[in-house]
């Protein structure tokens, strides 16, 4: 089956008896046992159908063995950073979600060395990598906030050659626009609460992966932590699957409106966005990407930060991405808020930098908000 027809079709069988075309959703918490049994299912922390319907589909979309699906993006990052033992090194982007950091600085205290690099040049991944214990390279790609592209087989021979695994961060692309797994990858981490839920209702995250040695390792921290998701969470991330090429096609033609409204306005400054021919990372975004995105960053230079956020009517003002609602906020008010001010700046999060995620809406309506929002501050 092709990618498209995956969505629909991957992990879902007709119910036998029944003949149900949309899988029911098992809530047991617990499972019969007889002494003449050995049953597939045990107890719901560490065994549920509709929890592996989700990952059987999740799997497939990349040609991976396995998939193991969590409770939140945050408590996939935390399975990942779980496997590294005292005296490891991780080295990451420098340009990552705030959430993530703060799992590294957890990581830290436990003895983990954390280290964050450019590592949008080959010369910057071999100066990151050119440190003793290195066991795992972190990649966010685009980025988050500045949208920033790594390219994700270099990181990954460079990595391998170390005896490093490399986990990509791949919300913002989603598997509709990037498969770091085929680049080389050996984890694709999601929050699945964004793109593939698409809809703002439910949390939830997922790794995706093949190596059978990870899966137990993975595996047995989840039913160990409890960090897993209940069946209605599994049931809606799938519904929301279904939909996903369709909302990320949307989402970037309705992104690529906004660049081109922004680039006519004497209030904005510089725009981040992949599909720029002006990007510094474009050509990478263009081979490894079928698409550059729903999200846009840019600076406005128009006043106070917090003004632009009020003027808004059709964007929401909240975190959060890839949903079907178009969201706009400041990321040094808000998502980065926890990042120290020096950390931000030396990352280059200003706080005139706006981030935006197109939704489903009609694009001339959000070119038109965005226009009356950006002239009253003009």
């Amino acid at each position: 089956m092709r990618f498209d027809t995956r969505l629909v079709h991957g992990g879902r069988g007709v119910t036998p008896g029944t003949g149900d075309v949309v899988p029911p959703i098992h809530v047991s918490t617990t499972y019969e046992r007889r002494a003449q049994d050995d049953p597939r299912y045990f107890y719901g922390r560490g065994e549920n159908p509709t929890r592996e319907q989700l990952e059987e589909c999740l799997a497939e979309l990349e040609g991976a063995r396995f998939a193991t699906v969590l409770s939140s993006g945050q408590a996939a990052a935390a399975t990942v950073l779980a496997q590294l033992r005292p005296g490891q090194c991780l080295v990451s982007t420098d340009d990552v979600y705030s959430g993530t950091d703060a799992l590294f600085e957890r990581a830290a205290r436990q003895g983990v060395r954390v280290r964050y690099a450019d590592l949008t040049t080959p010369e910057g991944i071999d100066s990151a990598l050119d440190v003793p214990g290195v066991a795992l390279v972190w990649v966010e790609t685009p980025t988050n906030p500045l949208l920033s592209v790594v390219d994700i087989a270099e990181v990954a021979g460079r990595a391998h050659e170390r005896g490093a695994r490399l986990v990509v961060d791949n919300t913002f692309a989603s598997p509709v626009l990037q498969r770091p797994l085929d680049l080389g990858a050996d984890v694709s981490l999601y929050s699945t609460t964004k793109s593939i839920a698409g809809h703002a209702d439910v949390l939830g995250g997922a790794l995706v992966y093949r190596d059978e040695e990870l899966h137990a390792s993975y595996r047995s921290y989840r039913t160990a932590a409890g960090n897993v998701p209940g069946a209605l969470d599994c049931f809606l991330v799938r519904r929301g699957l279904h939909t996903l090429s369709l909302r990320v096609d949307r989402q970037v033609a309705n992104a690529w409106a906004l660049v081109e409204r922004l680039r006519a306005s004497p209030v904005v400054g510089r725009i981040h966005y992949p599909g720029l021919a002006e990007h510094p990372q474009h050509a990478v975004a263009k081979a490894q990407m079928t698409g550059p995105g729903s999200m846009v960053s840019f600076e406005y230079l128009g006043g106070p930060s917090a003004r632009l956020l009020d003027r808004f009517a059709l964007f929401s003002c909240g975190v959060s991405l890839g949903g079907v609602h178009s969201l706009v906020e400041c990321p040094a008010l808000m998502t980065h808020r926890p990042v120290p001010a020096e950390v931000r700046a030396r990352r280059g999060i200003s706080d005139s930098l706006i981030r935006l995620s197109a939704g489903i809406e009609d694009s001339r309506d959000l070119v038109e908000d965005l226009s009356r929002a950006l002239a009253d501050g003009g």
